[in-house]
């Protein structure tokens, strides 16, 4: 994969967490109450807005993230890689005496997979920090569909005064009054496990389910191995299948990197169907790597 700095660059806000990742590689993912050691370990930045504020920079867009951080040394490194990668953080909240959510992470070298025990003590970003937030020169604005009452203020802020900018809203857990965000946004960008938590178990009906309950035009769900969907407003829902590398070797966030490759080809005017493609394979792409450096492989 390698980034496009060609197309005209556009200004993508991301609202959500961040995280320090401490990630276990390990052979075979372990039985319980097995005691295995590690091949190896990594301490990394994550959290799903800023991972697709990493890969959205890299395909050379402006970002910038606005959340919570704690005053600790994992807030520190967090906001160190985000500087790396060029994604500006100068909103950041810093809670006194608060944590950096962490995220224990075991990665299986057999098949790629993860599995994910997330701690978390720290506030939400509330709206009235999000008031302080300057949209000028911002052309999107993504959410994580999280903390429901403040993302809910925060969508009506962002399209009362910015009303030409495009709203995006990550759906990757059901959550209590998550329908109060399906209100405002213009594309909804949905995880498998939010469609099953909701009652799906295929992604057609779920999308035309959801597109019925929202002011967005566009709703875009990610399977996994079986590809993803999408349903636009006066459309049929499709689907597409999975781009697969020649092995996997870490899917850790690959659902985000599927949400950036969707921003950033809907950016660049690409129809529904082609940004989902896109998306797909760029997630695919990623999936035959570690980590989120896109220009490791070639397109």
């Amino acid at each position: 994969m390698t980034s496009n700095q060609n197309a005209t660059a556009s200004t993508v806000l991301g609202v959500g967490i961040a995280t320090l990742d401490l990630i276990n590689e390990v052979a075979t993912y372990p039985e319980e109450d097995a005691e295995v050691r590690a091949s190896a370990q990594r301490r990394l930045r994550g959290g799903n807005a800023t991972n697709s504020l990493v890969v959205l920079a890299q395909l050379g867009h402006r970002c910038r993230w606005v959340g919570t951080l704690g005053e600790d040394a994992a807030g520190d490194l967090v906001l160190a890689d985000l500087a790396r990668h060029g994604v500006a953080a100068s909103d950041v909240v810093r809670v006194r005496g608060g944590t950096t959510p962490t995220s224990y992470v075991v990665s299986s070298r057999a098949n790629g997979s993860r599995t994910i025990v997330h701690f978390r003590d720290l506030p939400e970003l509330g709206a009235d920090a999000f008031e302080r937030v300057s949209l000028d020169g911002v052309d999107w604005v993504h959410f994580e569909g999280r903390n429901p009452r403040a993302t809910a203020s925060m969508i009506r802020r962002a399209r009362r005064e910015r009303s030409a900018l495009t709203i995006s809203l990550e759906l990757e857990k059901t959550r209590p009054d998550i329908d109060s965000l399906l209100d405002g946004p213009d594309v909804l960008l949905a995880s498998r496990g939010f469609a099953e938590g909701s009652g799906f178990s295929d992604p057609e009906p779920f999308l035309e389910h959801l597109l019925a309950r929202t002011t967005a035009e566009l709703c875009v769900v990610g399977w996994g191995v079986h590809g993803a969907a999408y349903l636009a407003c006066g459309g049929i829902a499709a689907r597409l299948p999975a781009h697969v590398p020649p092995q996997v070797v870490d899917t850790l966030g690959a659902g985000d990197v599927f949400n950036a490759g969707v921003i950033d080809a809907l950016l660049r005017g690409r129809p529904a169907r082609e940004a989902v493609a896109a998306a797909i394979e760029l997630a695919g792409r990623k999936c035959g790597h570690w980590g989120l450096t896109l220009a490791k492989e070639g397109v």
